[in-house]
């Protein structure tokens, strides 16, 4: 009988002494050494990739696209887009989930629907119609051969921060127009914020959104 109760208590010994170890290893020591590796290597990653205005405060991720509306109207299903800022990709990457369909951060997704599903052929077509008449200005005509394929479908998670140059490109008019700025100094903001492909080859150039609007906001105030 005591030597029963002799093993048990030196089993349950052990156990308890493994399990405070690896708790101190695994649950403190481990979680340390690498929050530390990545703030003293990677810091900016590590924090989310933070995007700071001018005055140097915090106003998004880089990895997260945002969306720029007009506040909406009384009795108003979803907001209209406010044309003086660029305008990221369409956010119905969740189709018609009323959870998250402008960029909350609650989920993100695919519609999940092939080319020729009749639902996403007509946001498509209805998505060119609204990029070529809110781009379309007194002096410059855009036509739907010259709408990108960014600027009418949304991502695979639907929360993409960049677009392409050429959707970029295609807002300059309509940017330059609504802020009272030359095109010339538009088309050069959106050249500054045009990055090339990774490491020369992986992925496509593109602008991040975010932040060419806080470069554009800088230059409004300036002017």
């Amino acid at each position: 009988m005591n030597n029963t109760v002799t093993n048990t208590a030196r089993l349950l010994g052990a156990g308890l002494r493994a399990l405070l170890v690896l708790t101190l290893v695994t649950g403190v020591l481990y979680p340390l050494a690498v929050t530390g590796f990545a703030q003293a290597l990677f810091q900016d990653r590590a924090n989310g990739s933070e995007v700071r205005d001018g005055r140097g405060d915090v106003v998004g991720s880089s990895l997260i696209g945002q969306a720029y509306d007009l506040p909406p109207r009384k009795g108003q299903e979803s907001p209209e887009p406010d044309l003086k800022w660029f305008q990221g990709r369409p956010q119905n990457g969740l189709g018609t989930n009323t959870v998250n369909t402008r960029y909350r951060l609650i989920l993100s997704g695919a519609t999940n629907r092939s080319a020729d599903n009749e639902d996403l052929v007509e946001w498509v077509r209805a998505a060119k119609a609204a990029v070529v008449e809110d781009n379309s200005t007194a002096d410059h005509k855009v036509t739907a051969s010259e709408v990108p394929a960014d600027a009418v479908t949304s991502s695979g998670s639907g929360l993409d921060p960049d677009i392409s140059p050429a959707y970029a490109e295609l807002q300059v008019h309509r940017v330059a127009e609504r802020n009272g700025l030359p095109v010339a100094r538009v088309e050069r903001l959106v050249e500054d914020h045009t990055e090339s492909r990774t490491l020369g080859f992986i992925g496509e150039p593109r602008v991040n959104v975010l932040e060419l609007n806080i470069a554009l906001k800088e230059l409004v105030t300036r002017s």
